[in-house]
C-alpha cells in the first residue's frame, strides 16, 4: 500500500468519526444537572427573599456587585441565632449552673465567686431573679476558673456530656440538638454558593467547638470567649521562655483572654479572619457592632440579619421583647428573621415545647 493511500484512508476515518464524537459532546453538554432545593424548612418570606437575591446578585460574574469567592466571608453569632438559647438560658450558663452546683465532682471545690455567679443564674431560670448588673464578665471569670485545670480533651468531653442531657422545656431533644433547623439550611445555601462562614460568638471557644463539630464546622472557623491556655508541666513559667515537650498537652487556666462581645467580635474577626465580612447573622445587642462592622464594608455589597425569638407555641419566647426589638434592627438597617412566621419548623419533627421542670 501507498503513502498516498494510507493518508486516504485516514482522511475517511475522521471524516466517519468526527460526527460521532461531535454528536457524543452534544448530548453531555444537553444534560442539565438536577437543581438542589434548599430552604425546606422555611416558608417565603421578605428576609430569605432578600438574602437569596443579595447571593445572586453577588455570586453573579456579570453583576457589578460581584464579589470574589475569596471575599464571600460571612459571620454568624451562636446562641439564639442558629443554637437555641432559652432553655431559658445560654448553653454555657446553664452548664456552669449545673458544675458548680450539681456536679459532685466540683462542688464542693468551687470559690465562693463562682457559686455566687451560678447561683445567680440558677435564681434567674428558675425564679425570674434579674441577673447582676455586667454578668457577661462576672460569668467569664467564673467560668475560666470552674473549668481551670481541664486538659482541652476533658473539656470537650464534658461539654458533650452535658450536651447530651436531655433539654429543659422540650421533648425529643438534647440540649446538643437544640439547633435551628432553617439555620442549617442558610449554611450550606452559603456553602454551595462560595461563601466561608465563621462562628462569631460571646460563648467559649471550645464550648462552640464541641457543639458545632457535628454540624460539620471546622473548628478552624470557630471564634470565640478565650481564656489562656499552657502546657500541662509549664507551671508560672511564660510561654515564651517554655519549650513544651511532645508528651505534654495543653490544659485550660483561669486567665480570661477575652470575652467577645460587642466591638471585641469585631476586633477578633479582623485578628482571625484578615477580611471585613459582606454577611453577618445575629440575635441580640451584643451581635450589633459586627452587623455595623460588616455593612461598613467598603469595597463589596454587604447585609445583615437579626433573628428574633417571637414564636411563644413552638419555643419558650418573648414575643413583646421580640417585637420591639425587631423594629430597632429594622431602623439599623438589618433584615429582620422571624421564628414563628418565616421558619417551618424551628427543630425538626418530633420536638415539642413544653412546661420547664426543675428538681426540688
Amino acid at each position: 500500500m501507498t503513502r498516498r493511500s494510507l493518508i486516504w484512508i485516514l482522511y475517511a476515518f475522521l471524516a466517519i468519526s468526527t460526527p460521532l464524537l461531535t454528536t457524543s459532546c452534544s448530548k453531555q453538554e444537553a444534560v442539565t444537572p438536577v437543581s438542589k432545593t434548599y430552604f425546606a424548612s422555611w416558608n417565603e418570606c421578605e428576609a430569605l427573599t432578600a438574602l437569596k437575591q443579595y447571593v445572586e446578585d453577588v455570586t453573579n460574574p456579570q453583576s457589578a456587585n460581584y464579589i470574589k469567592a475569596e471575599d464571600r466571608i460571612a459571620t454568624f453569632d451562636m446562641d439564639g441565632t442558629f443554637v437555641g438559647e432559652l432553655y431559658p438560658s445560654y448553653f454555657e450558663y446553664n452548664m456552669l449552673e449545673y458544675r458548680v452546683l450539681d456536679d459532685a465532682t466540683y462542688r464542693d471545690k468551687a470559690p465562693d465567686d463562682v457559686r455566687q455567679a451560678a447561683q445567680a443564674i440558677r435564681d434567674f431560670v428558675r425564679k425570674g431573679t434579674a441577673l447582676p448588673s455586667g454578668f457577661d464578665m462576672i460569668h467569664a471569670h467564673a467560668a475560666a476558673k470552674a473549668y481551670a485545670g481541664m486538659s482541652l480533651s476533658e473539656f470537650d468531653a464534658y461539654v458533650k456530656a452535658y450536651a447530651a442531657l436531655p433539654a429543659n422545656g422540650f421533648t425529643g431533644m438534647t440540649f446538643g440538638q437544640g439547633v435551628y433547623q432553617p439555620m442549617l439550611e442558610v449554611f450550606e445555601y452559603l456553602k454551595d454558593n462560595g461563601f466561608t462562614f465563621y462562628v462569631v460568638s460571646g460563648s467559649d471557644r471550645f464550648i462552640c467547638r464541641a457543639l458545632t463539630e457535628p454540624l460539620g464546622i471546622d473548628p478552624g472557623r470557630v471564634i470565640g470567649m478565650d481564656v489562656r491556655l499552657k502546657s500541662n508541666k509549664q507551671g508560672d513559667t511564660e510561654g515564651v521562655q517554655y519549650t513544651m515537650g511532645k508528651e505534654e498537652y495543653l490544659v485550660r487556666t483561669d486567665e480570661l483572654i477575652i470575652k467577645n462581645l460587642k466591638t471585641n467580635k469585631v476586633q477578633q474577626i479582623m485578628q482571625e479572619i484578615g477580611k471585613v465580612p459582606v454577611l453577618s447573622f445575629g440575635n441580640s445587642g451584643g451581635d450589633a457592632a459586627m452587623h455595623n462592622y460588616c455593612l461598613g464594608n467598603s469595597k463589596h455589597r454587604s447585609a445583615a440579619f437579626m433573628l428574633i425569638a417571637d414564636d411563644e407555641a413552638r419555643d419558650h419566647a418573648n414575643r413583646e421583647k421580640a417585637l420591639k426589638l425587631a423594629a430597632q434592627w429594622r431602623d439599623a438597617g438589618y433584615h429582620v428573621i422571624s421564628m414563628r412566621d418565616d421558619f417551618r419548623t424551628i427543630y425538626g419533627p418530633g420536638v415539642q415545647k413544653v412546661a420547664f421542670t426543675f428538681p426540688e
